[in-house]
């Protein structure tokens, strides 16, 4: 692995359900310390993408590095999957996702659901994992509430023991599906300055967002899907201000509206 390659890069990626092909040949590079939004209507294929990139899902075509490094393949089209376990372990712990519907264990407390798989799946020390969980749980703001359960929080501090969670795996990279579209909007802005922080600190995230205002405030690069496509992409003063595409025009027309 290089420390000069791209944390993440995708080439030519394509990924079909059956006969339904959702990703037809999309790229995209995100390098140390950029924050690329992935934006597009329901059904362009953003969230896939990034469970293509962490390799929750197995993709038919197309190249995946991780610092340089090529996914191993086994196989070709529908029958095609990683085919190295110990590389898969180590990409998908350094790309931590966030999902949109936060995924804690309501059976354990949220300083357990922030330890547990630091512990568990990288084998670290108990007492120093549960330190820095404390830190981070400071940092979304929730520190106070080591102690209870999830079904105790709202959503929005539901996600932010979920980003404190995807933290404490230390990684190099964070990826968010969606992070806020789950919430009311007040809850919202609580999730929404947790990972503008995280952005001003120089964390590298894949960011996949309907909030137009979040993805122009937080990336240095955002890519538009239209059908399984990139149509558009850009630095996002250039995109949101003078989108060249018809079919972004009409996009931004309709989130602005």
């Amino acid at each position: 692995m290089s420390d000069t390659a791209p944390v993440l890069q995708i080439r030519d990626l394509h990924k079909a359900y059956g006969e339904l092909e959702v990703i037809k040949g999309v790229d995209i590079t995100a390098n140390r310390g950029d924050v690329v939004s992935l934006i597009g209507s329901s059904g362009s294929g953003k969230s896939t993408i990034l469970r293509c990139a962490n390799l929750l899902e197995d993709s038919q075509k197309g190249e995946i590095s991780f610092k340089g490094e090529p996914v191993t393949w086994k196989g070709s089209g529908h029958d095609r999957h990683p085919g190295d376990a110990k590389q898969v372990l180590r990409i998908r712990t350094n790309l931590s996702m966030v999902f949109q519907q936060f995924n804690l264990w309501a059976h354990m407390t949220i300083l357990q659901n922030v330890t547990e798989a630091p512990v568990t799946v990288l084998g670290r020390d108990k007492a120093e994992v549960e330190e820095s969980a404390r830190k981070y749980l400071d940092k979304v703001g929730i520190g106070d509430k080591c102690d209870v359960y999830p079904a105790q929080l709202s959503g929005g501090q539901q996600q932010r023991a979920a980003i404190a969670r995807a933290l404490a795996m230390e990684p190099e990279a964070l990826l968010f599906d969606e992070p806020t579209s789950a919430l009311d909007p007040e809850l919202e802005q609580e999730v929404v300055r947790v990972i503008k922080a995280l952005a001003e600190e120089g964390r590298t995230m894949l960011l996949v967002t309907h909030d137009m205002k979040l993805a122009q405030d937080v990336s240095n690069h955002v890519v538009f899907l239209h059908q399984g496509l990139t149509e558009e992409q850009g630095d996002p003063k250039t995109l949101f201000r003078s989108p060249k595409s018809e079919r972004l025009q009409q996009f931004l027309s309709s989130t602005t509206a």
